[in-house]
């Protein structure tokens, strides 16, 4: 996936990866992209909620070892 920013929020539960990754966006130009790692099972649903309720696009979302890796456009 190829991204501008990475945040690995691997071993935080929820609120806390939608939390971290509404501030990195928050600092980011538009068109840029975020990778988010988390091995939250409920960020599957949060983080394409994140992106719908503010206006990010989720590009891509992807299963890897222990969790998700999501894509995000600002």
């Amino acid at each position: 996936m190829i991204h501008d920013h990475h945040l690995d929020v691997k071993g935080a539960l929820c609120p806390i990866p939608v939390i971290k990754a509404k501030k990195v966006l928050a600092k980011m130009s538009n068109g840029q992209r975020l990778l988010i790692e988390t091995s939250d099972p409920l960020a599957q649903l949060d983080i394409p909620h994140m992106c719908q309720q503010f206006g990010f696009t989720l590009l891509e979302v992807e299963e890897v070892a222990g969790g998700h890796a999501f894509l995000v456009r600002k």
